[in-house]
């Protein structure tokens, strides 16, 4: 399933700053950056549970806004991008 993660995490504490690095490796863990606090995911059902599980145990909830949108396949039909597009395609042949 393809997931959109959004965040807005409170930045203004130490503590919020690292919660903020710590929402950001953990959805570079499941997918890849879109936007500065948007993230693109390809994940299964069970690492779909897993990976909200963890977001949820970084944010805090009366500070943090966390958003995750579920795109209904084919993807292609549902995303329309426009200007520059800094996203890879991991089904074709990477080229390095």
């Amino acid at each position: 399933m393809y997931v959109v993660v959004t965040y807005d995490v409170s930045t203004e504490t130490p503590e919020g700053r690292g919660r903020l690095r710590r929402v950001a490796i953990e959805c570079k863990n499941f997918g890849q950056r879109v936007q500065k606090s948007v993230f693109e995911c390809r994940v299964s059902p069970m690492q779909y549970e897993e990976f909200i599980r963890r977001l949820l145990g970084i944010i805090e909830k009366k500070e943090d806004r966390l958003r995750i949108y579920r795109i209904t396949e084919p993807k292609e039909k549902q995303i329309e991008t426009y200007g520059v597009d800094g996203t890879v395609n991991f089904e074709e042949p990477l080229l390095v």
